[in-house]
């Protein structure tokens, strides 16, 4: 291997000092021939874009063709369309439009293009950079010129300054297409001049026959490289190719790194379709990039229907104007739409044997409370899950009931249990939201369209603000949202209602690891919506910052995975080892990029790629800043009559 890789090393040095030595094709005579027009065609395009007319006219760009490929000096029936072009003056920027009728199609480039096209087509940017080395299945080894790499850091065009670099982008000619590969690392080759890089296949696109460029690009490889094959930096209208949209609805979020203007899209129904996961440690602007995601979704679907659980609060300040703010205020939640184990979750104090005989007792007296319901007698046979409604009173009197039918020797501790904990809930304050003997009517349709914002009426998001409801209940709380959107899709298949995105913010505390996992029902349905919810029309979108706290398997159903710096090796290899695809030169930048940025990977875009996003307006961003000590703490004023209304507040649970 070492003695290969420097006989290569040094046949590539050759390569770039003379094109005419005579190593010029050790390596490949098909590659060669193939790698002539693309030279030939680029730089004839960069002397006649990049330079005036009057200039063309001159010697020089003969004379630099010259020096670096002498058969394009060959036949002169090139030069005669360009001459025929030259009275054209400013057409000369539409790429050879009059012999190609398709050629009008990057018409409306050239002006955004102008100030960009010479540093494109650079020197730099048309000459190899290195040569394939090995061949794999999903990736290969390279072998860099350090000299030709140095060469490329001075380049204009951000793309082909980083071309060789760990997380850059590379392309290599097969045939008529060109092999986009990302280069996952280097080290020091054995001869001193060479740079030894595993790379990744991303995917292949066709070649320009008049440019050269890269175009119609697709994920997947069909054709390999052969070893000795040469290696190009991908230049930023190779990119721009590469991350275009295809046609699929997507929305734009940020740009693309390294480059200065090409947009990073997602395409929305890949990324919904299949789930979609934003990880990243705190501080590094997670909050601000879910809301700007959930924007943009917003935007180009008003009448769209998400459902987002925020335990914090903090995204109520972002949609307040977009979107429903739904806390324990507004929320008026039924009580009877809880299932049996989610009563169980709420009603059940004992643990162990003493939960089961509660358990059974609860089931028996639920049912017979549901059933004196006047819808249940329209209903015909009901379970005990089924969501009709009931009064609290004919679960205690029915409690009552089984309690006085006991004999002497059976103890009554199990019913009082349960009756001590109906009593507490009806005359907590703090639960009135759920609890309320206001909620007894059949409002399951009317809660089910203000949850699921049906219709949306130009507002397609509600936030389901949990930071007030009570710790004990919280996972309940969110497990009854959850099951209903769930449910929902389930028995709605034969209506074709329309799909339900359900966002939720700290994922891992109702999703835990099974380490972690305590048994809860929210963690039972998130997991199955992340396993069944796509068959069914309900997408599921997790936020979280320990994702090495989530349930295995969650994580791996997410189709698309949109990571940010993770501080924390754990969580790092955790993402790692769920990412769909083995994009690895980008995963390992994890730890190092900057806030508000971040990979993404999966479905929902054309490769992976390394995005900054967007600055989201003030109006639209999420309580969630971090706060400014020194400043806090350089004032003073009014501390006595904000601590006062802070108790007030307390107290009254309000």
């Amino acid at each position: 291997m070492g003695k290969a890789s420097t006989c290569h090393s040094r046949d590539l040095r050759l390569f770039m000092t003379d094109a005419s030595h005579s190593s010029f094709r050790t390596f490949d005579p098909a590659q060669e021939e193939g790698a002539v027009p693309p030279q030939r065609s680029a730089l004839r395009d960069r002397l006649r874009q990049g330079t005036p007319p009057a200039a063309e006219a001159a010697a020089p760009a003969p004379e630099r063709v010259r020096s670096y490929d002498p058969a394009t000096m060959g036949p002169p029936a090139d030069p005669q369309p360009e001459e025929g072009l030259r009275p054209l003056t400013q057409s000369e920027l539409i790429e050879r439009a009059p012999p190609r009728p398709e050629a009008p199609k990057p018409a409306p480039e050239p002006k955004p293009k102008a100030e960009r096209e010479p540093e494109v087509l650079s020197e730099s940017a048309t000459q190899p950079i290195g040569v394939v080395l090995e061949i794999a299945g999903s990736g290969s080894t390279i072998a860099i010129d350090l000299q030709r790499l140095t060469q490329c850091t001075e380049d204009a065009d951000p793309s082909v300054a980083l071309a060789g670099q760990v997380g850059s982008q590379i392309k290599i000619r097969v045939g008529q297409t060109w092999l986009l590969a990302s280069v996952r690392n280097q080290k020091q080759g054995r001869d001193p001049g060479s740079i030894i890089a595993n790379i990744d296949f991303l995917g292949e696109g066709q070649e320009e026959r008049l440019t050269g460029r890269l175009h119609g690009f697709k994920r997947g490889v069909t054709r390999y490289p052969v070893p000795g094959a040469m290696v190009y930096p991908a230049t930023t209208p190779d990119l721009r190719q590469v991350y275009a949209s295809d046609g699929r609805d997507a929305i734009t979020i940020g740009k693309v790194y390294p480059t200065k203007d090409i947009r990073a899209g997602l395409y929305v129904d890949a990324m919904l379709g299949k789930h979609f996961a934003l990880l990243g440690s705190t501080g590094t602007g997670k909050s601000t990039s879910a809301a700007l995601i959930l924007h943009r979704i917003c935007e180009a679907a008003p009448e769209g229907h998400i459902v987002m659980i925020d335990p914090h609060g903090e995204y109520s300040a972002a949609f307040r104007n977009t979107g429903v703010i739904l806390d324990v205020s507004n929320l008026q939640m039924p009580y009877w739409l809880m299932n049996f184990e989610e009563h169980c979750e709420v009603l059940l104090t004992a643990q162990g044997a003493d939960r089961n005989v509660d358990a059974d007792i609860l089931a028996k007296c639920l049912l017979a409370a549901r059933s004196k319901s006047r819808l249940a007698t329209t209903m015909g046979k009901i379970t005990v899950d089924s969501p009709i409604p009931y009064l609290l009173s004919d679960l205690t009197n029915e409690i009552q009931t089984q309690m006085g039918k006991l004999d002497k020797s059976t103890t009554t501790a199990p019913y009082m249990r349960l009756k001590n904990k109906l009593d507490e809930l009806k005359a907590d304050p703090r639960y009135q939201f759920m609890f309320s003997g206001m909620l007894v009517g059949d409002t399951m349709a009317e809660f089910i369209c203000k949850i699921f914002r049906m219709p949306a009426d130009g507002r397609p998001i509600s936030i389901i603000d949990v930071s007030g409801v009570p710790s004990d209940i919280t996972a309940t709380v969110v497990a009854v949202l959850s099951r209903l959107v769930f449910d929902f899709a389930i028995w709605g298949r034969e209506e074709k209602t329309r799909p339900v995105l359900l966002v939720c913010e700290e994922a891992h505390r109702y999703v835990p690891s099974e380490k972690n996992a305590d048994g809860n029902s929210v963690g039972k349905i998130l997991s199955r919506i992340a396993k069944e919810g796509r068959k069914y029309g309900v997408s599921l979108g997790l936020i979280t910052q320990r994702p090495s706290d989530l349930a295995e398997g969650v994580l791996s159903q997410c189709g698309t995975i949109i990571s940010m710096r993770l501080n924390n090796e754990r969580d790092q290899h955790f993402v790692k080892a769920a990412m769909p695809e083995g994009a690895r030169g980008f995963l390992d930048a994890i730890p190092a990029l900057r806030n508000r940025e971040c990979i993404i990977c999966g479905e929902g875009v054309a490769i992976p790629m390394r995005v900054a996003f967007d600055t989201l307006d003030e109006s639209k961003r999420p309580a969630s800043e971090d706060p400014s000590f020194v400043e806090l703490w350089s004032k003073s004023g009014g501390e006595e009559e904000a601590v006062e209304r802070i108790v007030q507040r307390w107290r009254s649970q309000g």
